[in-house]
């Protein structure tokens, strides 16, 4: 897992293998996926009941691309661990900012 991305998370070799997954759910308005965008905050696992909760959040609460990207975050989820429940919560607390961003995230946005 890239050190500039910060996500809680009980089993980091799992996390990596999720995170590989989310780095290919874009935010379409900003063309940066959201993993270096700073959108997932959680990613734990239960291997008893095979179950990957993750927590994340969207740029602002009315994102009109939420549900797009809500779905693909599932997706993305469902096809790196084939056979578990995905249970994906979306939260606002704390809210998202810039300061999520990852560097590299920033150097593609031009900031």
């Amino acid at each position: 897992m890239n050190e500039d991305i910060h996500v809680v998370t009980n089993d980091k070799e799992k996390c990596d293998i999720a995170l590989e997954g989310l780095y290919e759910v874009d935010d379409p308005e900003v063309g940066l996926n959201i993993v270096d965008l700073g959108l997932i905050y959680k990613i734990e696992f239960e291997e008893e009941k095979k179950r990957v909760f993750c927590e994340m959040t969207l740029t602002t609460q009315f994102c009109p691309m939420g549900d797009s990207i809500t779905s693909n975050a599932i997706q993305a989820l469902t096809n790196s661990f084939q056979g578990w429940e995905i249970d994906l919560n979306l939260t606002f607390e704390p809210a998202w900012d810039f300061s999520r961003i990852s560097p590299g995230g920033r150097e593609f946005l031009g900031r």
